[in-house]
């Protein structure tokens, strides 16, 4: 999980929202702090404060639902 304390998130990876699993895998847009512009194939454009909702980092397309 990538969360609070957590670097290293950039845009192009991939992640996905364990608080919100029906939003889908999502591709990273921005980060600025804690707070990450993530598009979700089924849940649109969010920012999420990975210090309140961590993201969970996908690392192969084997791990996409």
């Amino acid at each position: 999980m990538v969360g609070s304390g957590d670097f290293g998130l950039m845009p192009g990876q991939r992640v996905r929202l364990p608080a919100a699993p029906d939003w889908g895998p999502g591709q990273v847009q921005s980060v600025a702090g804690q707070r990450v512009t993530v598009n979700f194939e089924d849940g649109g454009k969010k920012v999420v404060r990975i210090d309140v909702s961590p993201l969970e980092l996908l690392q192969s397309p084997e791990e996409t639902p």
